[in-house]
C-alpha cells in the first residue's frame, strides 16, 4: 500500500500508512503561509480493503467549518469525481473507503490541472472569436494566460471574468471552462447576442504556482492575492499587477471574480454595496443580475452569503470591491460550495465539476439581461 502526492496539484503528508484501516495523514502548509485546507493524493494497493483515512489536522485547518456535512470526493480515472462517505469529529476528518481498483485519487473537490488549463485555452484559441493573450509571468515563471473573446471595439462593453486566485478553489476553473465553452459557441444565440455587444476577458487561472503547488489560498511567494488589488507589488504578486493594468488598458463594464466557499452549501454573490460609489444604478444592475439568474438557474439563490458591507466600509484591496470602485462599474464575487449545494443536493456526485461547468455556462443569461445598461 502506498500513498502519494507527489504530481499536479498535489498536497498531503504522511504520518502512518502500515495499516488499510488506520491510515494516518496531514495536510501540507501552504507555500510561505499557515493556510492549508486543499489535499489530494493518491491511494494505491489498497483494491477490496476497507480503508479508513484519518486527515489528523483537519481541525488546525484555514477554515474547519468547512468539515462539517462535507463528504471527501475520489476517482479512478480523475475524469469522473464521486462523494465518499466522510465525517468530523474531534478535530479529525476521516474517509472510508473501499477502493475498487489499484489506483484511486482523494480530493478536496474534483481537480483542475496545469495540463487541463493549457488544453483548454490552447483549444479555444483555435475558434475565430478568440485570441490567447500573454499578459506576464507568475512569481514561478510561468504564462499568465488571458482569452479574449470578440472584436474588440471602444463602443463594446467590456466584460471580465476571473478565476482561481485562491488556487484552492478548482470549481472557479471548470466555471470558466462553461463560459468558454458557451460563449464560443456560434449556434447559440445568446452568446451571439451578447458578442455583437461586447467583449469578454477571461482569465481561467490567475494562480498558476498556487494551483500546481496544491495550496489553498497563496500564490508561490506566499501571497493571498485577492487581497492585494489596492497596490499589487509586481514581484511578489504578478498575477494581479498584470491583470490590474490589463484592465486599465482597455476599461471594464462587468467584473466577476469566481471563488469556491468552503463553509457555505450555496451558490450565492458577494457584491459591491460597501464601495464608496454604490449608487441606484448599480444597485438596479446588482438587484436585475442576480434575480434573473436565480429565476434560469436553481444551483444559484439570494437567500444565503455573506453579510452585505455597510456602506462605505467595503475592503478596497479585494478584486471585486477595488474593481467596482475603480471602475464604477458592477462587480461580483461568485462563490460555490465545496460541500454539496443544500438547495439542490447530488448524494453521489455532490457540487461536481459539471454543475461547475453549467453555472459558468448559465452566467450568460444574466449577462445579456444587463448588458445594455452597463456603465
Amino acid at each position: 500500500m502506498k500513498i502519494s502526492s507527489n504530481f499536479d496539484s498535489g498536497n498531503i503528508e504522511i504520518i502512518s500508512a502500515e495499516k488499510h484501516d488506520n491510515i494516518r495523514l496531514k495536510i501540507r502548509k501552504d507555500t510561505y503561509s499557515d493556510t492549508f485546507q486543499w489535499f489530494y493524493f493518491r491511494l494505491h494497493g489498497a483494491e477490496g480493503f476497507p480503508c479508513v483515512i484519518h486527515i489528523e489536522n483537519a481541525g488546525e485547518a484555514s477554515y474547519p467549518e468547512g468539515w462539517d456535512d462535507y463528504n471527501a470526493y475520489a476517482s479512478y480515472d480523475r475524469i469522473s469525481w464521486f462523494c465518499v462517505p466522510t465525517k468530523y469529529s474531534n478535530g479529525v476528518l476521516t474517509i472510508e473507503h473501499t477502493p475498487e481498483e489499484s489506483s484511486v485519487f482523494y480530493a478536496y473537490s474534483a481537480p483542475f490541472t496545469y495540463e487541463q488549463h493549457l488544453d483548454m485555452v490552447s483549444a479555444a484559441q483555435r475558434s475565430p472569436l478568440c485570441v490567447l493573450e500573454f499578459l506576464g509571468e507568475t512569481v514561478e515563471g510561468r504564462d499568465i494566460d488571458l482569452l479574449i473573446v470578440g472584436e474588440p471595439d471602444e463602443n463594446k462593453k467590456k466584460i471580465w471574468i476571473l478565476g482561481r486566485q485562491h488556487p484552492g478553489e478548482p470549481q472557479a476553473e471548470w466555471f470558466i471552462q462553461g463560459v468558454v465553452e458557451r460563449i464560443l459557441d456560434q449556434d447559440d444565440p445568446v452568446s451571439r447576442k451578447l458578442l455583437s455587444m461586447a467583449t469578454f476577458y477571461l482569465v481561467p487561472n490567475a494562480n498558476i504556482d498556487g494551483s500546481i503547488d496544491g495550496n489553498l489560498r497563496v500564490n508561490a511567494a506566499g501571497k493571498n492575492l485577492n487581497r492585494e488589488w489596492g497596490n499589487p507589488d509586481k514581484d511578489l504578486c504578478p498575477e494581479v499587477y498584470f491583470v490590474r493594468n490589463k484592465m486599465q488598458e482597455v476599461g471594464v463594464d462587468l467584473f466577476l471574480d469566481i471563488h469556491a466557499d468552503e463553509g457555505l452549501p450555496y451558490c450565492f454573490v458577494s457584491a459591491i454595496e460597501g464601495i464608496p460609489s454604490f449608487d441606484d444604478r448599480l444597485r438596479w444592475l446588482l438587484e436585475t443580475f442576480t434575480t434573473k439568474w436565480a429565476e434560469y438557474t436553481p444551483d444559484f439563490q439570494t437567500e444565503h452569503g455573506y453579510p452585505k458591507n455597510e456602506p462605505g466600509k467595503a475592503n478596497l484591496n479585494i478584486g471585486s470591491k477595488f474593481v467596482g470602485e475603480m471602475f464604477k462599474c458592477l462587480s461580483m464575487t461568485i462563490e460555490m460550495p465545496f460541500k454539496d449545494n443544500k438547495a439542490l443536493p447530488d448524494k453521489h456526485f455532490g457540487w461536481s465539476s459539471l454543475r461547475s461547468i453549467k453555472l459558468g455556462e448559465s452566467i450568460l443569461n444574466p449577462i445579456l439581461s444587463v448588458v445594455e445598461k452597463l456603465r
